[in-house]
């Protein structure tokens, strides 16, 4: 993904495919779409907190220093989206806990529709040390949509952006946790791509399921067929 070049033919590729509706992005990729003109008539959502960087001391003090809520409303945006990390042993998710339902506020003020992608998080070493990890158990989902459902004085503009859980049978359960409507992320599917599709594809009956938002899943399948794996995902809507 650093060739931003090829990043932007394959964007603009996947946009182009039918069934598409828009695309997720922070503001220099989008700049770079709306000079192209690939989003004409796409939903357009804007990545909000961009501060946790991977691999560094402060990854997850997931700061707001992406897209605010007047930009996405200046810039005729669709949607927001930001992530929300909480590790019960590191007090700093407080912070980002509040500062979250802050913008949740402020986007429900603009009647802007922002999408939250909750995860409890650990670091993988005992003594608090150690790369964090999402922890992707039914138990630990279910958790992070009931805190990520209960931020702010207003649920009216909150959609979820979920993971499926480790065991694809549990989500039914775990998507009984809220009413709110969901859509599922791609993360990390390896290179057997036909499973994640299965797991996708059962997710998505689910009531509250509306959709996918996939990155690099599709943008950088295994087998290079960008236009494939998007009209794939798309056939399974």
């Amino acid at each position: 993904m650093a060739n931003r070049r090829d990043l932007l033919e394959r964007l603009c590729l996947a946009l182009s495919r039918p069934g598409v509706d828009g695309v997720l992005a922070s503001a220099d990729v989008l700049d770079d779409l709306l000079l192209l003109g690939a989003l004409d008539g796409k939903v357009v959502m804007g990545s909000m907190n961009r501060g946790g960087l991977a691999g560094a001391a402060f990854e997850l003090d997931d700061r707001f220093t992406g897209y605010r809520p007047e930009d996405l409303e200046r810039l005729g945006f669709d949607a927001g989206k930001l992530l929300l990390r909480v590790d019960y042993a590191d007090p700093g998710s407080l912070t980002t806990l509040h500062s979250a339902a802050r913008v949740v506020d402020a986007m429900a003020e603009r009647g802007l529709p922002v999408f939250i992608e909750p995860f409890l998080t650990r670091r993988t070493h005992r003594d608090g040390t150690g790369p964090p990890r999402n922890d992707l158990s039914a138990e630990a989902v279910t958790r992070s949509i009931a805190i990520a459902s209960g931020l702010a004085g207003t649920s009216a503009y909150t959609w979820l952006k979920v993971p499926v859980t480790e065991n694809p049978d549990d989500m039914a359960r775990v998507m009984e946790t809220s009413t709110l409507p969901a859509v599922l992320l791609g993360g990390d599917i390896g290179d057997d791509q036909d499973a994640a599709y299965e797991k996708w594809r059962g997710a998505l009956r689910l009531p509250t399921v509306q959709g996918l938002v996939v990155g690099r899943a599709l943008l950088y399948p295994p087998d290079g067929d960008v236009a494939g794996a998007v009209d794939t995902a798309v056939g399974l809507l």
